[in-house]
């Protein structure tokens, strides 16, 4: 089933990112002063070496997820890709197109002047390290990274962002960037909640599995009339933070029909993981993840006048006025 079925609007796709922060950006927002803009480059550059430095020293906020403070540049940076493991974490391996989750501080080599941090915000980064979502030198820098890891890189412009640089970031085409990045998280196609299960006693809802396997949960419609009001019940409860009804969101997803059962939608079908904001889904879905934490799966149930009604998608298996039941598996908040 096609990306778009369960949105009404395009989805809030990561590779759109392009705004840089400061120090006074809004705090509730996670700017991207890694991801590509008009003048960012691909990977039409060759891949870069990977050396040891030079490098700038982190003078204070040493510790993982502390925001740390970075001396200027050593003399002349280095014209391929610097990269140090400050810290090394016993996580998961990231691999290049993994969704990452991390705090990080950018700044100018030869002026050591931050250009955008997440840290003042208290809002990580979640994006995906693929071409075309994020500069490319944070894809060479981050594969093959273990989560809970610090790791200090230096960017040239060929794989930042080239000759343009980045006006909104006052980032020049001749600069090389310094970031230090604390992985928090990764998360791929095989990604499933992570939290306590929940009884599931009302015989009158769906029951969804229960697997963390990565694989889609099964959900078994009841012999029982739709529901004519939104459900929204936990399945796994997780202990993140929960998602408020502005907030954009990675996840796991399954719909079924309700009279049938039959599977019109699926992330699992798809192998990819999606991600959009509340604001651009059928309103069961916003009112129905609001309030929800991060790490849980959820039983959604919405009724027509919550749903599609009697305007269903084109092309896709709803039909008019049809209830639609949905496992979501809420991998993170952006």
């Amino acid at each position: 089933m096609r990306r778009r079925s369960l949105l009404i609007a395009v989805p809030a796709g990561l590779a759109t990112l392009a705004a840089c922060g400061d120090e006074g950006s809004d705090s509730g927002k996670a700017s991207d002063s890694a991801a590509p803009t008009d003048g960012a480059t691909s990977s039409e550059a060759p891949a870069p070496k990977i050396v040891d430095g030079p490098l700038p020293e982190v003078t204070a906020g040493t510790k993982f997820d502390e925001k740390p403070t970075v001396a200027k540049g050593p003399g002349e940076p280095s014209d391929q890709l610097a990269v140090k493991t400050l810290i090394a974490g016993g996580g998961r391996t990231v691999a290049e197109g993994d969704y990452i989750q991390a705090n990080y501080l950018g700044q100018v080599w030869d002026t050591a002047k931050v250009f955008d941090n997440s840290y003042d915000r208290k809002t990580p980064l979640v994006i995906q390290l693929s071409q075309g979502s994020i500069i490319d030198g944070w894809r060479y820098a981050l594969t093959g990274k273990k989560t809970d890891s610090r790791v200090l890189f230096s960017v040239p412009p060929t794989w930042g962002y080239g000759e343009g640089g980045n006006e909104n970031a006052g980032i020049k085409g001749t600069d090389t960037l310094v970031f230090v990045v604390d992985l928090q998280a990764t998360f791929n196609s095989r990604s499933s909640a992570e939290g306590t299960d929940v009884a599931q006693d009302d015989i009158d809802v769906p029951k969804v599995g229960t697997n963390t396997d990565g694989k889609a949960p099964a959900i078994e419609i009841p012999d029982a009339e739709a529901p004519t009001d939104l459900v929204a019940n936990y399945v796994i409860e997780g202990d993140g933070p929960e998602v408020g009804a502005e907030d954009s969101v990675l996840v796991q997803y399954k719909g079924v029909l309700w009279d049938g059962g039959k599977e019109f939608d699926s992330t699992y079908g798809r192998d990819a993981l999606t991600s959009f904001s509340l604001q651009q889904v059928v309103k069961g879905w916003a009112q129905g993840l609001t309030g929800k934490k991060v790490g849980s799966r959820v039983l959604i149930v919405i009724p027509p006048k919550l749903g599609y009604g009697d305007q269903p998608p084109s092309g896709s298996d709803i039909k008019k006025d049809s209830t639609l039941v949905f496992s979501v598996d809420v991998l993170a908040k952006m």
